[in-house]
């Protein structure tokens, strides 16, 4: 929905609350509307001479956690009031921005006769961020009714435990974003640049456990690969600098600057695979004897057990440092190049390709069908997508992947005699709720 407002965004998100299983009172629309208001404002504020970055979670002081877990885990969120309420505007969100980082801490808010307010706030954000950056995999328990954050200028993101309710995007309401790296000619794209890293686990589990079979760990691979993908590309737009990786097999039409050679994060994704797959055998093996009945089990096997658990973290801490190496290099201008196999070839990459299409098509799904297509003209786009327009329509095997300063993610590439533009990708790890 474009020319959207704050109110639109109320009666999407009331709607889809409306639906919830879990919360027994929704908020009036007068609420939700002052309250996405007050931070779409407060977007557009500066504090110290920096935009506004701030998550608040929409929490009943007087029953803030109703359905508590039998056994806590240490790492469960808290929530810490303030002596007094703090009554919520924009001057007010501004000022506690500064002590409330989004990635580890969130600002409790409600409402009253006397409208919102501000009561306290809860820690332990970091662990439902890594989770949904990719970071972790074990995801958290999440406090209130909802969480908002202020993304950027006008941006807002509202988010149901982990499921995406609505973004507004300054003027433009989005309910969902692309999975273009999953399903539809991206996903094809990227699971045949995956191929090195099958052919090595192939080989890994005839060599070492050829009782596993590998269609078993197919999709295991192919999630680790869009994964690290998506967390490189979460990373970019992290820097708000913008930026563009280019996927090709040759090196046509391309004057790289900065040549390198850097395979750190593939052979690094190959010895994650291999971890995990011992991790698991050796722990399902454990397991298998202990319900055999078994009195007691070799302390060798616990220790090979112990250790492949050890080296999984210590090479996911090697993946997490590979990809911030090559996200750094997109604050050079010009196109980092990556071969098919996840290898980065050098940065600071200009396209030469001149020839351009006519006109390109912007697609409303993921599948890129006939009718989710729409006619755009490249002349309408920037320097940096008019060159990757024209570099992808001169080479058809290439997938390109162009990130703007504010942070919309644009994919392109040529399918049969069409060049298709995907915009609004998913890349972070959405799930969808079953309490909606």
């Amino acid at each position: 929905m474009e020319n959207a407002r704050p109110q639109e965004l109320a009666i999407l998100v009331q709607d889809k609350l409306k639906k919830s299983k879990r919360i027994t009172l929704i908020p009036e629309l007068g609420v939700l509307n002052n309250l996405f208001e007050c931070l779409f404002f407060t977007s557009m504020c500066k504090e110290e001479s920096e935009l506004i970055k701030v998550t608040v979670t929409f929490i009943d002081p007087a029953n803030p956690d109703p359905h508590p877990p039998r056994r806590s885990v240490a790492e469960r969120w808290s929530c810490i009031s303030f002596d007094q309420r703090i009554p919520m505007t924009t001057k007010s969100l501004a000022k506690l921005s500064k002590a409330a980082d989004p990635s580890c801490t969130s600002l409790a808010v409600y409402y009253d006769d006397h409208g919102l307010f501000i009561w306290g706030m809860i820690d332990q954000a970091m662990q439902y961020q890594n989770f949904l950056n990719y970071e972790s995999e074990n995801d958290s328990e999440q406090p209130g009714f909802f969480q908002v954050s202020i993304k950027d200028i006008g941006t807002l993101n509202i988010l149901f435990d982990y499921e995406l309710l609505a973004t507004l995007n300054q003027n433009v309401l989005v309910q969902r974003y692309l999975d273009v790296l999953t399903i539809g000619p991206v996903a094809k794209i990227l699971k045949r640049n995956s191929d090195f890293l099958k052919i090595k686990i192939r080989e890994y589990l005839l060599e070492t456990y050829p009782e596993q079979a590998f269609q078993e760990w197919e999709d295991f691979l192919d999630n680790l690969w869009i994964q690290t993908l998506s967390r490189l590309l979460l990373k970019i737009q992290n820097y708000q600098h913008g930026g563009a990786l280019l996927i090709a097999d040759e090196s046509a039409d391309i004057d790289i600057k900065y040549k390198i050679h850097y395979q750190r994060l593939i052979f690094a994704m190959i010895a994650y695979a291999k971890a995990s797959i011992e991790n698991h055998v050796l722990d399902r093996y454990i397991t298998a004897q202990i319900h055999e009945g078994k009195r007691s089990i070799s302390k060798s096997l616990y220790q090979k057990e112990s250790a492949a658990l050890l080296q999984k973290a210590g090479i996911a801490d090697e993946i997490t440092g590979a990809i911030n190496f090559i996200a750094s290099q997109t604050c050079v201008d010009g196109v980092v190049l990556f071969n098919r196999d996840m290898v980065s070839n050098g940065f600071g990459a200009v396209l030469r390709a001149k020839r351009m299409p006519r006109k390109i098509y912007v697609s409303a799904t993921a599948t890129a069908t006939a009718k989710s297509l729409s006619a755009a003209d490249p002349k309408d786009y920037g320097t940096r997508h008019r060159s990757m327009i024209a570099y992808c329509w001169n080479h058809p095997t290439a997938l390109g992947l162009v990130i703007s300063q504010d942070g919309e993610i644009r994919a392109f590439s040529k399918i049969e005699d069409k060049l298709i533009m995907w915009e609004k990708i998913k890349t972070q790890q959405y799930i969808k709720n079953k309490k909606l």
